[in-house]
């Protein structure tokens, strides 16, 4: 799920939420309300009921038969409210205490008749008034009284109402928007650690599965780049490889010509001195032919080990071993060019899991650097070493050449940046930290104008479980 489907998706269930609260606080209020009013009401008749209580009394007390006229007055304006506010009445204590009310008012009414029709006093009538009469006024002050009740309940309950669903509403929101929000850092967080891994150089293809959000999206753009970056840098590789043919190639004729000639050189010899020569001398003519043949297989059998395009394949290897490869492959062009060498290899060292051939590849670059880097009669010094933590490998080429100006040195490792002008091609060096890098390892680079330059390799060192 996107990141912003998940934020909707979090405000959407906390708005659910308190639109769930807000309809039950108006249900309450809205009862309240109507509660309310009936309150109102029954204030209005209670206060006629009183009247009318009072008028009556003066009535059984001194008889003056005009009162029931006032008493009749009353109980015609209460069942003028009642009609008029019938509905609102209904609503708050239902329709049967209504027509309670109804019922009790109308028997009043009707004593209050059966007097004003009567000619003299009538003790048993008056008992009757009085009874309806307080009928009528206790069963108003009853309902009353349970309404203004059901009013504080309602209010009581309201205040637990919202009080738990705020607590409820804030521990779900909580919980909801702790969740969302770690679903969102949690993508955020492997965007994060991609960025950095890419940042190290470590831009590896992603196997995992790729989810359905924003995380997602760069997994996928990352593995895009991946395979572009992929045909590029093996095209580079290559590219850069048949470059430093071209220069080993120059070094590797040379080399070749030394055994041709003296191989042409025995068989003329052996030509003209056949039949002067002894078995013995024949045999010792044709081993110098032999080891010079030999000699030319193991070169012919270096630069085509160093030429062939190989995937990578990573296996435990000795780098002191590696180093000697390398340097039995560019002797020839150190002895061509007048270049001292002065190796120091700590032996045992613990093994490596490399690709010995791309491994082969950084250093031919960086020797072959290092020799146009310097003229005749200078050294070149090589050394491997444990690296400080003890989890590491250190190998360092370091020329006595011309040095790199500091400026030039952040950018030393950039595509087609060369410090050769015209006659590099940028690629060399970019290539050997792309290989270093995948390899897990570092690469860096010391120099100083006039005095010369140092890169320092550092591969893991390898631990088998």
């Amino acid at each position: 799920m996107k990141i912003e489907s998940k934020i909707i998706l979090s405000n959407a269930f906390n708005i659910g939420l308190i639109l769930l609260v807000g309809f039950f606080a108006i249900q309450d209020l809205n009862l309240m309300q109507t509660k309310l009013r009936f309150v109102e009401i029954a204030d209005d008749l209670n206060a006629s009921f009183l009247e009318m209580r009072i008028i009556e009394k003066n009535y059984i007390i001194y008889q003056k038969r005009d009162l029931l006229f006032d008493v009749k007055e009353k109980i015609d304006t209460a069942g003028q409210l009642l009609d008029s506010a019938g509905k609102d009445i209904i609503r708050a204590v239902g329709e049967n205490n209504f027509v309670s009310l109804q019922s009790h008012l109308k028997h009043y009414s009707d004593v209050v008749d059966e007097a004003q029709k009567s000619s003299h006093s009538d003790i048993d009538l008056n008992n009757r008034l009085r009874t309806e009469g307080k009928k009528l006024r206790e069963f108003s002050n009853t309902i009353t009284w349970l309404e203004r009740r059901g009013v504080n309940d309602i209010i009581s309950s309201s205040k637990r109402v919202l009080f738990y669903s705020f607590v409820a509403i804030l521990i779900c929101a909580v919980f909801v928007s702790h969740f969302i929000s770690q679903n969102i850092l949690l993508s955020l967080r492997g965007i994060e650690k991609l960025a950095k891994s890419i940042s190290k150089g470590n831009f590896k293809k992603i196997e995992s599965a790729i989810p359905d959000d924003e995380f997602g999206s760069v997994m996928a753009a990352i593995n895009s780049m991946y395979e572009e970056q992929k045909n590029s840098e093996e095209a580079l590789i290559q590219s850069k490889k048949l470059a430093s043919l071209g220069i080993l190639t120059a070094g590797v004729a040379h080399e070749l010509t030394n055994p041709l000639n003296n191989i042409s050189m025995i068989a003329q010899t052996y030509a003209e001195m056949y039949d002067n020569l002894g078995k013995a001398q024949r045999i010792e003519f044709m081993d110098k032919v032999e080891k010079e043949t030999e000699r030319i297989k193991e070169i012919i059998k270096n630069l085509l080990d160093f030429s062939k395009p190989k995937e990578a394949h990573l296996k435990e290897t000795d780098i002191n071993t590696v180093m000697q490869k390398t340097l039995k492959l560019m002797q020839n062009m150190l002895d061509v060019s007048n270049i001292k060498t002065k190796l120091n290899f700590v032996p045992d060292l613990p093994p490596v899991l490399i690709d010995e051939y791309q491994i082969l590849q950084v250093l031919v670059n960086l020797i072959t650097n290092a020799v146009q880097s310097m003229q005749s009669g200078r050294t070149l010094f090589m050394a491997t070493r444990l690296g400080s933590g003890g989890d590491s490998v250190e190998i360092k080429v370091m020329d006595t050449g011309k040095g790199i100006p500091r400026e030039y040195l952040p950018h030393i490792f950039d595509p087609f940046f060369s410090t050769k002008g015209d006659e590099g091609t940028g690629l060399g060096l970019s290539v050997s930290y792309g290989i270093i890098k995948k390899h897990n390892g570092d690469i860096r680079v010391e120099s100083k104008v006039g005095v010369g330059t140092t890169f320092t390799i550092e591969l893991p060192v390898y631990k088998s479980k």
